[in-house]
């Protein structure tokens, strides 16, 4: 019997490669995985997994239709991963998530419908009902079935999260024309080592490192996350394009514990040793008060259980940034930039 072929679009990222680690290492598939590469995401640990098992790259900017010529034109799974994210790029260069995400959505769809696929799974966002607890007080945790909602159409923070709306709709939507089964999972502040350079917990370590402040500022303190460790997000990813049941239906992935962002600072400043004070500073513009999933769906359907608390992730997790900055290496896609001296772009930031 041949192997299942699968394809991870995006699959050197963060999210994409702790997928590729778990599918080479725990399924007997044919894996592909076919990227633009970011600067530093081809290190050590990358090219060793790729030539170990034998995966096959494919590289190139997906933002053009061209690319897909090079994919094959059959696969089992297809892993919808890739985008660009990052609350400072939106703000920064809305135009260019737009862009971006947008492109990948309709080429992807357009090879898709030339192709036989069985099953993709469009990797979703939070964010999409980044306004819908706010705007609305619907509960928290929040489950699936909530309105997607932003509270302003013309703030650049949103467009990231508008493109995902738009990718969910558009998956769901042409996967029974198209003859392939669509599933989404809206991740929910997955974190871990390789996780890139923009989200908070790198951002906090390089600052913590800089010793620099003192006291050490606490960007929205009140605001609460829930944290889902990488391999959990892996493996519900993984359930979800394996379960039979999962055909047309949205899961979120993520943790069940509500951590405040001034827990998770200080959580972070005990890991390190800092034994300086703290402030309270205001946030990054249009970052939603509390985000906690609901992942009753799931559990039922899926069988997933985050099993990773978040403070051994954390700590795993800072170790790794604390041995990438002092070895010396290059961040290779931007660090920490203070709310209040972040310039960004768009019809809302007049």
């Amino acid at each position: 019997m041949p192997k299942p072929k699968v394809l991870l679009l995006g699959g050197a990222g963060f999210i994409g490669f702790g997928i590729a680690s778990f599918l080479a290492q725990q399924r007997d598939c044919d894996l592909t995985i076919a990227d633009q590469f970011s600067p530093g995401q081809k290190d050590s640990e990358f090219t060793e997994l790729v030539a170990r098992h034998n995966i096959t790259l494919i590289e190139g900017d997906f933002t053009d239709p061209a690319l897909f010529d090079y994919l094959e034109s059959e696969y089992d799974y297809v892993y919808m991963l890739a985008a660009v994210v990052g609350v400072n790029r939106c703000l920064e260069h809305p135009e260019e998530v737009i862009r971006i995400n947008t492109a990948l959505t309709v080429n992807t769809l357009a090879w898709l419908r030339r192709s036989r696929v069985r099953r993709v799974l469009f990797a979703s966002s939070s964010e999409c009902y980044a306004g819908t607890t706010t705007a609305f007080n619907y509960p928290v945790p929040t489950g699936e079935d909530v309105p997607l909602c932003v509270e302003d159409i013309r703030h650049p923070r949103y467009t990231y999260a508008v493109t995902k709306m738009l990718g969910e709709s558009a998956f769901l939507n042409c996967a029974v024309p198209y003859g392939f089964e669509a599933t989404v999972v809206r991740y929910q502040n997955v974190f871990g080592p390789r996780m890139g350079f923009k989200h908070v917990i790198p951002h906090l370590v390089e600052r913590f490192l800089s010793a620099s402040e003192n006291p050490f500022q606490i960007y929205g303190a009140d605001q609460t996350r829930a944290f889902c460790y990488i391999s959990d997000a892996v493996e519900g990813s993984v359930r979800a394009v394996e379960s039979p049941r999962a055909a047309g239906k949205v899961y979120h992935i993520g943790a069940t514990e509500e951590v405040s962002i001034e827990t998770l600072v200080r959580a972070v400043g005990d890991i390190m040793g800092y034994r300086g004070g703290y402030a309270r500073a205001p946030t990054y513009p249009g970052s939603v008060a509390r985000r906690c999933p609901d992942i009753s769906k799931a559990r039922a359907e899926l069988g997933y259980q985050p099993k990773v608390p978040w403070r051994e992730g954390l700590e795993r997790t800072v170790a790794w940034y604390c041995r990438f900055f002092e070895s010396g290496a290059r961040i290779p896609d931007g660090g920490f930039a203070a709310p209040e001296g972040l310039s960004y772009r768009g019809a809302g930031s007049a």
